[in-house]
């Protein structure tokens, strides 16, 4: 499988924020958009005015770094939201919500969704007591999502999103509903996005 494999700090100064690509790092002083913000390359200082295709490109650009994917399958996701009746911008980011990789990002079993991946396919990750290998797996209501090893805890309980909860009785953290539009914690214009695919 295809994976981008390059430096993950040039990805965040080229967007411009803060993507938490490298887990607790991007919170710290040691973030390199902290040290340097300026767009990597020579020439950064090249044009300040963005076109609207630009506009629409960066929010693109960015939003498939945040959820780690490349360039197909990120397509096939809007085409798929695309079919389906709604708003296709939040069933879209639905979508990308409910991966196994980024449910197990948001419940804090790793500190990336690039390490949430490496644990799903290393295969310590089971979904209703069954084991998943599959990151892009999509986790629906009323999934448990558990760490093979015993006991492990992932975060305090505050710290879930809305959709997500820890259950005691089966040491798991409980898919409590699919994720809406507000559970994002991203600053994401989707409709930008939307208008990119349908040029």
């Amino acid at each position: 499988m295809a994976r981008y494999t390059g430096p993950k700090c040039r990805l965040c100064r080229r967007e411009g924020v803060k993507l938490f690509l490298k887990g607790t790092r991007c919170a710290t002083e040691k973030c390199a958009l902290s040290k340097r913000a300026q767009i990597p390359g020579q020439h950064f200082r090249g044009r300040s005015r963005v076109s609207d295709y630009g506009k629409h490109l960066r929010e693109k650009q960015k939003v498939k770094r945040i959820y780690g994917l490349l360039e197909a399958q990120f397509k096939t996701y809007y085409e798929k939201a695309a079919k389906i009746p709604g708003v296709t911008g939040d069933i879209f980011l639905q979508q990308l919500e409910s991966r196994l990789d980024n449910a197990v990002f948001s419940a804090g079993f790793a500190s990336s969704r690039q390490a949430a991946r490496q644990l799903i396919r290393h295969k310590k990750i089971n979904v209703n007591g069954k084991l998943v290998d599959l990151p892009a797996y999509q986790v629906s209501a009323n999934d448990m999502i558990s760490y093979v090893v015993a006991d492990s805890r992932p975060q305090e309980e505050s710290e879930f999103p809305a959709w997500l909860a820890w259950d005691v009785k089966n040491k798991g953290v409980k898919v409590l509903r699919l994720p809406v539009r507000e559970d994002i914690g991203y600053e994401i214009d989707e409709q930008l996005i939307v208008e990119y695919y349908s040029r």
